[in-house]
């Protein structure tokens, strides 16, 4: 490990140490009712608890599909709509105000609609979460189409290139960390997507399980649900991350040290 990361690790771990410590001290010092803010203790031993019963494993499988099939789709299709506006001006101009419409939409507004239309089945999530990531997926690649660097389509136009080449060849690979960086916001926001699609409308998963305690008034087991969402979602945004230490360990963004250091 290096010292950069080691210090790094170091901060992390007072910062935590820290919140939970203030957690705890505002607890007993306020004497807060454990219906209200339950201590660390408890809530440490409530997400205990959960892990060890086998329908919180179920509910999390339900929640991780949802995302990760939406996620998928968001990925697909916003790859796709990426490319054709960043590579047809026609395109772009005649997409963008629908992709703006989309974006600005409120979309926690709408997820009634959708599951009215849906059901209240895993379908209606799958597609929330896929909305939820289109747009941050679409803008990336849209963008990495973009800036690919002029001399290298000169280049493939010199060599007689066809768009076809030119495409997968040039300018996919250069456009990937803006593609990567919108599926680092897509993942993100497709798991709050899913769960808050849940807390609506589910009779399964993290987010109708977390509905479940708090109508129960077991706030130190719902603390736990939020516990492993906040764990699910760190864990999707992590596989995000290594693919991109897969696919473009060459580019600055992957770089965990400068070349000064």
């Amino acid at each position: 490990m290096t010292r950069e990361r080691l210090l790094a690790a170091t901060i992390a771990l007072v910062v935590l140490v820290a919140l939970v410590g203030g957690w705890k001290l505002y607890v007993e010092a306020a004497d807060v009712s454990r219906f209200v803010l339950p201590p660390p203790e408890d809530v440490a031993t409530a997400t205990w608890e959960l892990l060890g019963e086998e329908g919180t494993w179920r509910h999390l499988r339900i929640t991780l599909w949802e995302i990760v099939a939406g996620f998928g789709a968001a990925s697909v299709f916003g790859i796709i709509t990426g490319i054709a506006i960043g590579e047809v001006r026609v395109v772009e101009r005649a997409l963008s105000p629908f992709l703006i419409a989309l974006q600005v939409l409120p979309k926690v507004a709408i997820i009634p609609l959708l599951i009215l239309w849906l059901g209240f089945g895993a379908g209606a999530k799958i597609v929330i979460a896929a909305i939820f990531a289109f747009f941050p997926v679409t803008a990336g690649t849209r963008a990495g189409i973009r800036s690919v660097e002029r001399n290298h389509r000169d280049l493939a136009t010199t060599l007689r290139a066809t768009r076809w080449q030119r495409l997968t060849q040039i300018d996919l690979p250069s456009s990937l960390p803006s593609i990567l960086t919108g599926m680092e916001v897509g993942i993100v926001l497709a798991t709050v997507g899913a769960i808050v699609a849940e807390y609506l409308s589910g009779s399964e998963g993290l987010g109708w399980l977390a509905t479940f305690y708090l109508n129960q008034l077991q706030v130190d087991a719902l603390f736990g649900v939020i516990v492993l969402m906040s764990a699910l979602g760190l864990a999707l945004y992590a596989a995000v991350l290594a693919l991109r230490r897969l696919l473009v360990p060459w580019h600055q963004s992957t770089l965990t040290d400068h070349p000064s250091a």
